[in-house]
């Protein structure tokens, strides 16, 4: 089984924020496979689904953001999985616009979400993949009010435009050889 966690923070009010393109994109990709979430515990909701012929589940914490790592290793612990099984869908403000940036491992690079997945994982060697939502070089102390605020319509627009791709990336993650995939994907897709 593989889990593939989309990060962002629930309800309405953050709905179309640049720190829920993981709850997005999961979205879609559960649209693309005709599932739809259920809530059936407090900690997230999710799915059940096969991609080809393997069983997959996906996530959306509902801890927000910054308790994503307890939704993710209750999973883990729960179905006694590798914390290499998982492909976690991030943003990255790092990253322009469009961009991806799919690692086997590595740092949490400073987002919350990931840093509280590697503390409750005790792990960073687990897949992710960043999804850019830069635009500009932005302040450290003006990024928080960036990644809470909304996508301008330019940017949603951008985004519906590259959904197709972000769906093939996580189908591949899945159906192929993660450095084959990290060569296909991982570049600037505007």
């Amino acid at each position: 089984m593989k889990l593939i966690v989309g990060l962002g923070n629930p309800g309405e009010k953050y709905l179309k924020s640049r720190h829920n393109i993981g709850f997005m994109i999961i979205d879609e990709f559960a649209r693309s496979l005709k599932t739809k979430f259920k809530s059936d515990n407090d900690l997230y909701s999710g799915t059940s689904t096969k991609v080809g012929n393997q069983d997959v589940f996906l996530m959306k914490p509902l801890t927000y953001m910054n308790g994503s790592g307890e939704a993710v290793s209750e999973f883990l612990y729960e179905f006694n999985m590798d914390p290499t099984d998982i492909l976690v869908i991030t943003d990255d403000f790092n990253l322009p616009l469009g961009t991806i940036r799919l690692r086997e491992r590595g740092s949490d690079g400073g987002h919350n979400g990931l840093a509280n997945i590697q503390y409750f994982l005790q792990t960073e060697e687990y897949p992710r993949m960043r999804i850019g939502i830069g635009t500009t070089e932005i302040d450290k102390e003006k990024y928080v009010d960036f990644v809470l605020g909304d996508f301008s319509t330019e940017e949603i627009e951008t985004i519906n435009r590259l959904m197709p791709v972000f769906v093939n990336c996580i189908n591949d993650f899945l159906t192929k050889p993660t450095l084959d995939v990290m060569t296909t994907f991982n570049r600037l897709h505007v």
